[in-house]
């Protein structure tokens, strides 16, 4: 599922931050292995089905990845290590190290678009920065690297110490840098939106597949939206902006209806709808580009919702790789091509 970070990165990450905390405290492959098995705990909840596609999508991210829920657990997954273990009097540090291990795999995954509800059980707004993509290799190889030099210096516990440290400052220097080029690229796509007469209720501004290089901008009004791409190699600081309906009519005759105002609330407004085949279906904006959207759902016929709700049924795409990745790779090193259609 696109909505979690990628396992690999996560487990990483556990790991990583495991053996940094428990340090020479107990050997390098036991908070190793912990904090991998820790790291990629809260993603569990994906086998969880609550009978509705769309509501395995808005309710991934929750309580497994909730602040609150994942520091009451943390004392208790400690105890258990520590008495496995025979380690009792390393229980505390245990308890340090796995509650780190657990709470950093939510706020990771809050720098990506999809949304984390890591306020629950007193808010269920899904956070979602946008500031790096699911998967991006920029971020996981520098743990992968430290950590795997680390392990293969276990008698050499100060060196191996400093190359896990290592990976852990340059993976967190990589997501310091998304945050800022973000913030680039949005002022970049407001200027470009003023100087163009466009005015946009929201704006959204979230690297493509693999890297940081390359970022989609979407602004919306209540009828369009415009969609652009935006690469730091670019000749020009401009956007190509492609201009789509929304389905003005489709969104009125749905508003309120409750699988359209879950994932309209769920994506903060960025939402379409269209007919196909005479059926509405509800696409979330973030995540995809024009036309293929990873959560795309049918919530009824095109003339509007009956009395009775029906359940939204998955109708989500994927682009064609053999022209969309080197349309990406092309558009990355600053060739203005427009996106595969």
């Amino acid at each position: 599922m696109i909505g979690r970070m990628d396992s690999v990165s996560q487990l990483a990450l556990g790991a990583a931050v495991s053996v940094a905390v428990m340090g020479r405290r107990t050997s390098l492959a036991k908070a190793a292995g912990w904090g991998a098995v820790l790291g990629t705990l809260p993603d569990l909840d994906v086998f969880i089905d609550h009978g509705d596609p769309m509501l395995n999508m808005v309710l991934h991210r929750a309580e497994s990845h909730a602040l609150f829920w994942l520091t009451l657990c943390a004392p208790l997954f400690a105890a258990g290590i520590a008495r496995l273990h025979g380690e009792w009097p390393l229980w505390r540090r245990w308890c340090l190290a796995v509650w780190l291990v657990l709470v950093t795999h939510p706020l990771l995954d809050t720098l990506t678009i999809y949304g984390t509800q890591l306020a629950l059980p007193f808010s269920n707004h899904p956070y979602g920065l946008g500031s790096v993509f699911v998967i991006d290799p920029l971020y996981t190889l520098p743990l992968l690297l430290g950590l795997l030099v680390a392990l293969a210096r276990p008698r050499q516990p100060d060196f191996a110490l400093r190359a896990n440290a290592l990976g852990l400052v340059l993976s967190t220097a990589y997501l310091l840098w998304g945050m800022a080029v973000q913030q680039h690229v949005r002022g970049i796509a407001q200027t470009s939106l003023a100087r163009q007469g466009l005015r946009a209720e929201t704006l959204l501004v979230t690297p493509t597949a693999f890297n940081s290089v390359l970022w989609r901008v979407v602004a919306t009004t209540p009828t369009q939206y415009h969609e652009g791409f935006y690469s730091l190699l670019d000749a020009q600081p401009e956007p190509l902006w492609e201009t789509h309906a929304r389905g003005a009519e489709l969104l009125s005759a749905y508003a309120g209806q409750l699988g359209y105002e879950r994932l309209n609330r769920f994506a903060k407004g960025f939402v379409a709808l269209r007919a196909v085949d005479g059926r509405a279906h509800l696409s979330d904006l973030r995540m995809g580009q024009t036309p293929t959207y990873t959560f795309t759902f049918d919530i009824g016929p095109a003339s509007g919702p009956g009395a009775a709700p029906e359940p939204a049924q998955a109708r989500g795409q994927r682009p064609e790789l053999s022209r969309a990745l080197p349309w990406l790779w092309a558009r990355l090193r600053g060739e203005p091509l427009p996106p595969p259609r």
